[in-house]
């Protein structure tokens, strides 16, 4: 309790700040366009909630020392490792120039520190065939590097809605902190529900008014944080079948591969090209009915918060079956295959204006 509490009141206090900062001058690491292709806020917000998640941890750090001193050094190595892709995020936020290409390289730099100072790498996948390259330390280096670096890419792509990707990623942490707990990893578990108070605090501001953004920093070190400890706890414990991290973050994880696949494949773009397709903005333009067309800040900002209650849910029927089937590799197959098939069947749904009316939420008229 102390840990997710000492987390959960800086991180409150700095999002506050961060809120009264914003407020005053709409300048340095303040969200101002709100007419951009994947902008749903009315009104200027500073985006740069990574701040407080990254200051939430350090209390959890103070908290290790007195309570569990033995991951204290491993706890420090593992924001060391942040740093690259935190710093690449937050300039994105501050300056708006860093390039997409800059930032993934910097993502695939704090995978590479996971791999070499923290000592941690994916050598088993469960699939035959692929774990004998694993095996290999120069495909293991590349492929731990990439898997952080998608997991931090594949929160920042569903940060879209106020609470969205903070409420998923609360999810996903929950899920590794439970397995931890049973395994007795302190480290995992520490680092779990450190984040999960962490980002408590942010969503106090976050949601549903959307005072305060994650921004691109906050989304990557909630991401690299979300890949880094499912990369350890499979380091650490055979017991844990290489698919429950997967099925566990499924939601993010398909929403990345599946835009890539949409962007490069069927549209010809770019996979960095920002677009107003992703599933979440679909739920937004054909279930969210609320208050379309209205121009009015309250009404925008309460469409925007209403989107990502349909997500969580959508997330939740992978987190699930995946905290419940952790060790059994058969069953976390078939519901990672069943996700997959819904999910492209709901957005194939939406795409095609095929809603069912129970589904679409709509502002009633007044007579």
């Amino acid at each position: 309790m102390a840990y997710v509490l000492s987390a959960f009141l800086v991180s409150l206090v700095v999002s506050l700040f961060l809120v009264r900062h914003g407020r005053l001058r709409s300048g340095l690491g303040v969200d101002s366009d709100t007419t951009g292709v994947q902008k749903y806020h009315a009104n200027p917000v500073p985006r740069v909630g990574g701040i407080s998640l990254l200051l939430g941890m350090i209390p959890v750090c103070a908290v290790a020392y007195q309570r569990d001193p033995e991951i204290v050094r491993d706890l420090l190595v593992l924001f060391a490792c942040a740093m690259p892709v935190f710093l690449g995020g937050l300039c994105e936020d501050l300056f708006r120039n860093a390039r997409v290409s800059v930032r993934l390289l910097l993502a695939i730099v704090s995978g590479a520190l996971v791999y070499w100072w923290f000592g941690a790498a994916v050598t088993r996948i469960d699939v035959i065939g692929f774990d004998s390259l694993l095996k290999i330390a120069a495909v293991s280096l590349v492929f731990t590097s990439v898997t952080i670096a998608g997991a931090a890419n594949a929160i920042n792509i569903i940060d879209g809605y106020n609470g969205l990707a903070a409420v998923v990623s609360a999810m996903i942490l929950a899920g590794l902190g439970y397995v931890s707990f049973y395994l007795g990893d302190r480290l995992i578990l520490v680092a779990s529900v450190g984040m999960l108070g962490a980002i408590g605090g942010f969503l106090i501001w976050n949601y549903p008014r959307g005072l305060i953004f994650l921004g691109d920093g906050g989304a990557y070190f909630i991401g690299f944080m979300i890949g880094t400890l499912s990369v350890v706890m499979l380091a650490r414990h055979p017991q844990v079948s290489a698919w429950f991290p997967l099925l566990l973050c499924i939601y993010p994880v398909f929403e990345t591969l599946f835009s890539i696949y949409r962007k490069k494949f069927v549209r010809g773009k770019s996979p960095g090209a920002p677009d107003g397709v992703h599933l979440h903005m679909l739920v937004y333009k054909r279930l969210v009915r609320w208050a379309v067309g209205s121009t009015e800040a309250r009404l925008i900002t309460e469409r925007n918060a209403m989107t990502s209650p349909y997500l969580w849910v959508l997330s939740s029927l992978a987190i699930i079956p995946a905290v419940l089937f952790w060790q059994h590799e058969i069953p976390l197959i078939i519901c990672t295959v069943l996700f997959a098939t819904s999910y492209v069947l709901l957005y194939r749904t939406l795409v095609l204006f095929r809603m069912p009316k129970w589904m679409v939420l709509q502002k009633k008229r007044r007579g």
